[in-house]
C-alpha cells in the first residue's frame, strides 16, 4: 500500500495520497509518517499544520526513519515549524540521516563540518561526506568537493579532480558549478585555458541567477566586449 501511496503522490493526486499515508501512519509505517508530515508541512491534500508535521517527523525520527531525521534536521537548523534553532542538534540529526544513505544529509553534514557549525571544524571529514554525497549524485557535494581540491582543505590540492568535480556539478545545471567551471577555464586550472568556454559557462550561470556571474556579464556588456 505504501507504493500505492507514493504513486498517488508522484501523480499529484494529493487527496488519495493523504488518505493512504494517514491510514499507513496510524498503522505505524514510518515512511508514511514522514510523507504525511511533509504533506502537512506543505499543505498538500490538507491544510498546512506545522505542529502535526513536527509530531509525525519526531515519531518517525525516533524509529530512525532516514528522511524524517533529515527533515527534522532542516527544521532544527533553521528554527522552523515550532522547533527551537539548535545547530548542535541539527548536526546530530543530519549525521544520523547521512549514515542512513540520505545524500542531501551528507551535504548538510559536510557543510557544517567545513564551517564548524554545530560541531568542531574538520575539513577532512567534510571532504569525506562531500565525496559520499557526490558518489550518490548530489551536485552541491560535487561543487564543494571541487572547492576543497582547489584550495587543499582536508585533501591535497588536485587540479584535475577539482576540474572533474566542477564539471559534474556544471553538467547537472548547478549555477555555482557552472561559474566555478568557468573560472577554471578562464585560468587554465585543471584544463587547457579557453576563454570562450569560460564565457559560455559564466553566461549559463548568469542565466540561472548566479550573482557574481551576472555582475561579470554585465561588466563585459558595459565595456562593449560582448552582447548577452
Amino acid at each position: 500500500m505504501i507504493l500505492q501511496a507514493h504513486n498517488a503522490y508522484n501523480s499529484k493526486d494529493f487527496m488519495a495520497a493523504f488518505a493512504l499515508y494517514t491510514q499507513l501512519s496510524n498503522e505505524g509505517n514510518t515512511d508514511a509518517m514522514t510523507s504525511l508530515g511533509y504533506m502537512y508541512q506543505n499543505a498538500q491534500g490538507c491544510t498546512q499544520d506545522d505542529a502535526k508535521a513536527l509530531v509525525l517527523y519526531e515519531r518517525a525520527a525516533e524509529l530512525k526513519q532516514p528522511y524524517a531525521l533529515f527533515n527534522l534536521g532542516i527544521l532544527t537548523m533553521n528554527g522552523l515549524g515550532g522547533v527551537a534553532h539548535d545547530q548542535f542538534r541539527a548536526h546530530e540529526l543530519f549525521m544520523e540521516a547521512a549514515v542512513r544513505e540520505v545524500p542531501r544529509a551528507m551535504y548538510e553534514v559536510a557543510l557544517m563540518l567545513e564551517r564548524g557549525l554545530g560541531c568542531l571544524q574538520n575539513f577532512s571529514e567534510a571532504a569525506f561526506w562531500y565525496e559520499e554525497g557526490a558518489k550518490r549524485g548530489n551536485l552541491e557535494c560535487f561543487n564543494n568537493l571541487g572547492v576543497l581540491y582547489k584550495e587543499g582543505h582536508g585533501v591535497s590540492v588536485d587540479e584535475k579532480r577539482c576540474f572533474i568535480c566542477f564539471k559534474r556539478a556544471a553538467e547537472g545545471g548547478l549555477a555555482e558549478g557552472l561559474y566555478n567551471l568557468g573560472l577554471l577555464y578562464d585560468q587554465g586550472i585543471g584544463c587547457e585555458q579557453n576563454h570562450d568556454i569560460a564565457l559560455e559557462q559564466c553566461r549559463k550561470a548568469a542565466y540561472k541567477g548566479h550573482v557574481k556571474a551576472k555582475e561579470i556579464i554585465r561588466g563585459l556588456q558595459e565595456e562593449g566586449k560582448i552582447v548577452f
